[in-house]
């Protein structure tokens, strides 16, 4: 599932037995999930396969501790963004989209966010920035190369109707329906400390 076609279906709910768990994720900026994930890379998903998992103690996010049942992509990555100075050769994800596992296409490449286990493995789930590379924007491309970062200190808010309030550290996200501002607009922070919005290219 694209991030775009993520944004508008947002919510995920899934309910054991034993008891109830959820999985629910809200329109974010694609620089929201750049600046909260560990890891953001490109990369071109090579294999897949069903794994097992046995960790001790918690996976942040959406994990549990003990024995998980997950899916493993094999990836080749061809640049990193934001993480340690390592090359990942996989990435982990829930067996199913109910508990936030995302689908990922063979022989496809992609922007991956995600976030680091115990054991240094990256886990990425369905709130999580992901997309096929050639259907980013080119201010997206260049927003996770550079741009995302200098707007890390500045606050993107959600705004559904007219006047909405805001601080001098904020950036007011008025058409998360539209997608003007996801696609071609970042969030940074200016000279004098102040956030505004900014048009990398024209679209």
């Amino acid at each position: 599932m694209s991030w775009t076609v993520k944004t508008f279906v947002m919510l995920c709910l899934w309910q054991l037995q034993e008891g109830a768990q959820a999985c629910s994720c809200f329109a974010r900026h694609p620089q929201e999930e750049f600046c909260q994930a560990e890891v953001v890379i490109k990369a071109t998903v090579v294999g897949k396969a069903d794994v097992v998992l046995n960790h001790g103690e918690e996976i942040p996010g959406i994990f549990n501790p003990g024995v998980l049942n997950v899916i493993k992509y094999d990836i080749k990555q061809t640049e990193a963004f934001k993480g340690p100075e390592k090359l990942f050769g996989s990435v982990y994800t829930a067996s199913n989209s109910a508990a936030c596992g995302v689908n990922l296409v063979n022989g496809t490449e992609y922007l991956i966010s995600g976030r680091l286990d115990n054991n240094a493995l990256l886990h990425v789930y369905l709130c999580d920035f992901f997309q096929r590379w050639e259907d980013m924007s080119a201010t997206q491309k260049r927003g996770v190369a550079q741009r995302y970062q200098m707007g890390c200190d500045c606050k993107i808010t959600r705004c559904s109707s007219i006047p909405c309030g805001s601080s001098r550290a904020e950036c007011l996200w008025t058409d998360f329906l539209m997608g003007i501002l996801f696609r071609h607009f970042t969030c940074i922070k200016k000279r004098d400390g102040s956030c505004a919005w900014y048009k990398e290219v024209a679209y």
